[in-house]
């Protein structure tokens, strides 16, 4: 470094100005907490422009409220501008452990609204499902009673699998395997690309993967780099294979599960025309990675990461081996075989296998992040004793290791708070009946192609999956029986614009995050992935066009 600024230093441009001053004032994009920054405040800025209003909300059996389709109507706010403020300035904090009051049942509600939350419970063998009447639920804060909206149980994560991760190569065994790896693969690195890519599709398809490829990227990227790519690459093989296996879900119960559930439809509804997508998506987007790889390793010119994040990636080329790879002792391999068996247990207990079939209730254990977190600080300990670091080289590598995610994990706390600061501003539900209106009386082929492009924004607004398939579904898949299109493809277009959206968007925690831990900067990930978004999004809806074509794929219309 010290050679390079001596160099500068000496150097002209051709009007004679030094190089060094001249790049000093060169744009560099700026870091994801300076973007999120602006995030917020664009997002705070909507709310003095956009008027707040909600749905009627019912609840189903006990379900969790939904809204009632047609009920929306506008409210006159009641937040001062000292609100507001304080609202933005406590954006990152609700967004780590804001509560948020829960809805309450309406003691008497007027009979337009009980009989329009009848229809939406509808009945069951004949008989109505029971329908209550609630409140949409209230604002978020940190001294609420209710339930939690901040993001705390994965910021939690995120710092308990950089112990774990820390800890693991603190043993020298990440280190090792890493080497043997790498050695095995030198000479097929596009094909290890490949398998991952597809690996992490399955359980994105299958269980909506996201939150947990945190754990990968401190594991992975190394390893590619080692291989001769770059981190971008490396960063794309996580993110990429699991947001497009998302995408294309099949049966993701977060996503298609929960989405189904509110279209009032089988799960298995169109599953046809979602497979069909899954493999052709997935293909196209490995051979969109594989493409960028091996640009990178035939001429490292063409990779699109540089500067500090070269550097960063030159620093962690030696983790991955190289002429003098470290030896595999028994040990080692013990913390290893431990250090896998951690990541399958954790991939084994998120997946609600009971929804897949009844018999399976009994492996089903319906873990999360406080478990999760658990689990790898559990993880941490045993491998810190069984690789021979002692109590207090175990302590100090957990303590170093969450110190290392912290960076990720604020990012992720205050990507949530953009969510928190619409919800306190109750503009959630404008925006949803914006979007009503928009898809009602069209056509079956300009129904599809609206639904997916209304989703978009939408998505954006609202990250998570679970969480907007719960907003929408209950209104927008009524609109596809006056277009005489099947539910199923108001489903599958809502996934595949969430999907699709949140691999780009800086109010995702998974995207931000992931970059965090990978040392690729916001804008080295958009230039790479804007054209794969393009091609994403128009091969999307000439599917979604196919399955309104041929209902036997995309679902028959009720």
């Amino acid at each position: 470094m010290a050679t390079k600024t001596s160099r500068e230093s000496v150097s002209t441009s051709p009007n004679g100005a030094p190089e060094a001053a001249r790049q000093k004032r060169q744009f560099r994009f700026p870091t994801a907490f300076t973007v999120l920054f602006f995030v917020l405040l664009l997002v705070w800025g909507l709310t003095f422009v956009i008027k707040p209003g909600s749905y009627a909300y019912v609840s189903c059996a006990g379900s969790p409220p939904k809204p009632i389709p047609n009920s929306y109507q506008t409210a006159s706010s009641d937040l001062s501008l000292r609100d507001r403020v304080y609202d933005l300035l406590l954006a990152p904090v609700n967004g780590l452990y804001g509560i948020r009051t829960p809805s309450d049942a309406v003691s008497a509600p007027p009979p337009d609204v009980v009989t329009a939350a009848n229809e939406a419970c509808g009945t069951v063998d004949g008989q109505q499902v029971p329908a209550q009447v609630m409140t949409a639920a209230g604002a978020t804060g940190p001294y609420n009673v209710g339930d939690l909206a901040g993001a705390a149980g994965v910021f939690f994560f995120v710092l308990a699998i950089g112990a774990f991760i820390t800890v693991t190569l603190k043993t020298g065994a990440l280190e090792a395997g890493i080497a043997m790896v790498t050695d095995r693969f030198r000479t097929r690195g596009l094909l290890l690309i490949a398998i991952l890519m597809v690996v992490f599709s399955i359980g994105g398809t299958t269980y909506g993967m996201a939150e947990e490829t945190l754990g990968f990227y401190a594991v992975l990227v190394p390893l590619i780099v080692g291989l001769g790519y770059d981190r971008l690459t490396g960063v794309a093989m996580i993110m990429v294979g699991a947001g497009v296996g998302t995408l294309a879900s099949t049966v993701n119960p977060f996503a298609t599960g929960v989405a189904s559930d509110g279209a009032a439809i089988p799960l298995g509804d169109g599953i046809g025309l979602r497979l069909l997508m899954y493999v052709v998506l997935t293909v196209v987007a490995v051979a969109y990675v594989l493409r960028y790889a091996r640009r990178v390793k035939t001429d490292p010119a063409h990779s699109l990461v540089s500067g500090t994040e070269a550097s960063a990636a030159a620093g962690t080329a030696s983790l991955a081996g190289g002429d003098g790879s470290p030896a595999f002792s028994l040990r080692q391999k013990i913390v290893l075989a431990i250090f896998g068996l951690t990541f399958v247990l954790m991939v084994f207990a998120v997946i609600p296998w009971s929804d897949f079939n009844k018999s399976l209730e009994g492996i089903t254990l319906g873990w999360y992040f406080p478990e999760l977190a658990a689990l790898f600080l559990v993880g941490a300990v045993v491998v810190g004793f069984v690789g021979g670091l002692g109590e207090q080289g175990t302590v100090a590598s957990i303590i170093a290791g969450a110190g290392d995610f912290i960076g990720a994990a604020l990012i992720i706390a205050i990507a949530r708070g953009v969510t928190t600061i619409m919800n306190n501003a109750s503009i959630t539900d404008t925006v949803l009946s914006s979007l009503e209106s928009v898809v009602t009386g069209l056509s079956s082929g300009g129904f599809a192609t609206v639904m997916y492009l209304v989703n978009i924004p939408l998505a954006f607004l609202v990250p998570s999956s679970s969480g907007h398939a719960t907003l929408a579904m209950p209104i927008l898949a009524p609109t596809a029986d006056f277009a005489k299109v099947s539910r199923a493809i108001v489903v599958t277009a809502y996934q595949a614009a969430s999907g699709w959206v949140n691999l780009f968007t800086p109010t995702s925690a998974i995207v931000m995050g992931g970059l965090a831990l990978g040392r690729v900067g916001y804008d080295k990930y958009l230039r790479f992935i804007w054209p794969l978004l393009a091609i994403l999004l128009v091969s999307t809806v000439l599917l979604l066009l196919l399955g309104v074509a041929v209902p036997e794929l995309g679902g028959s219309a009720g």
